[in-house]
This record gives C-alpha cells, structure tokens and sequence, in this order.
C-alpha cells in the first residue's frame, strides 16, 4: 500500500488473481486486525489458498493491493515470509528425513529460533520417539502436526494457516485450539482458513465468508 505502513496484520484492496480466463480470486477486500484471530471460511475451490498465496508472495497479484505487517506483498514477499509462520494446505514434507530434521532444516531457512518448539510438541503429542521417526512412516496426522509445529516453532508475529485441522484427532484439535488462544492472547495474530463453519464460529473472533 502506498503512503503510511497500515496498522493491520494483513490488509487487501481489490486483490486479485486470473490464470487466463480462470478467475481464481477476484475483487476480495478484507482486513486483519493485529492479536485476533481471523476466520477465513469457504468451501474448497472458493480461492482460499489462492489469496494465502498470494499474500506471501508465491503467486502475483493480477490486480488490486494486499500489506502484511504494513509490507506490500510485490515488494516485501522474502521479509513477509521471514516474519510470517506458514502452514500451507496439505503440507509435503520430505519423506526421508526424521520430523526432529524436518523442523531444523526449516529454521535454518527461517534464521530464527525455534523458541516454541518443545512447547508445542508436549502439548501436540509430539515427543522424542515420534521426532526421531522418518516422515516416510507418519500417519497424516502426524505430519499435519509437524506442519503447525514448523509453522508456530518461532513465535510468529502473524501465522497464517491453512486448514490446520485436517487430520488432527479431536483431543489433538482441542490441544491446537487451545496453543491459538494462548498465541492470541500473548498479541499474536492467527490468519485461519477453513471449509467448516462449525470450527471457525468456535475459534476465530472475526469471519470474513469467500465465495
């Protein structure tokens, strides 16, 4: 955005996204207070991950404006992502490696420190054995575990996640719940995405709806 840094964690005007004649994201205006957490809801196809993406800086804007953290995404992208905690939907991660070296191979490319990450691994159920496993052998579960670790371990001052709940347990839902409202309440802002409704209205204290 040009003239003075805004004041919200994220903020779009007009943000849009066309691959040719495929209207991908169009139009979409939101803005993200800092220290709340915000519901980004739809259905699946509706351009949620498209706008994520778009706001780090993996895909270009075809149109409109987006800040993070009072950064424009065209000109700020490597210093959004260095700042921004990210778990994309249906994380990859590299099957050969333990989750223990999944997570320092992703802080060495962050260059911050990992200053949560034994916090959230007790209360995600993610203890020494289990980090010492190859990738190869996790259940979903784990690995959408490791993806909100990775994405939480240094303390982001905004975490933007997409569909974090997928393949989580019901108590390891209510734990991660609980690590949001913590993070929420230590003035950290949670950009979440999710298809369901039930889900947003219990963790999220504003809801923007895309269509």
């Amino acid at each position: 955005m040009e003239g003075t840094p805004s004041p919200a964690a994220i903020e779009t005007r007009g943000l849009t996204k066309h691959y040719g004649a495929i209207e991908a994201l169009t139009d979409l205006t939101l803005e993200v207070r800092r220290g709340e957490i915000f519901g980004f809801l739809g259905p699946n196809g509706a351009g949620k991950s498209t706008a994520i993406r778009t706001l780090l800086g993996f895909l270009h804007p075809t149109g409109g404006e987006a800040s993070v953290l009072g950064m424009d995404v065209r000109d700020a992208s490597v210093e959004i992502r260095r700042l921004t905690g990210y778990l994309p939907g249906g994380i990859a991660l590299y099957d050969s490696m333990t989750g223990e070296q999944v997570l320092d191979y992703l802080v060495r490319l962050q260059g911050r420190e990992p200053k949560r990450r034994a916090e959230l691994c007790d209360r995600l159920g993610m203890r020494g054995p289990d980090l010492r496993r190859r990738v190869r052998d996790y259940s979903r579960g784990m690995r959408q575990k490791i993806g909100i670790i990775q994405a939480l371990q240094h303390d982001p001052e905004l975490a933007i996640l997409d569909e974090p709940s997928e393949g989580l347990d019901p108590l390891v839902q209510h734990s991660f719940y609980a690590i949001l409202s913590d993070l929420r309440a230590s003035g950290r802002t949670i950009f979440f995405s999710s298809h369901v409704l039930s889900e947003v209205e219990r963790v999220c204290d504003r809801v923007a709806i895309i269509r």
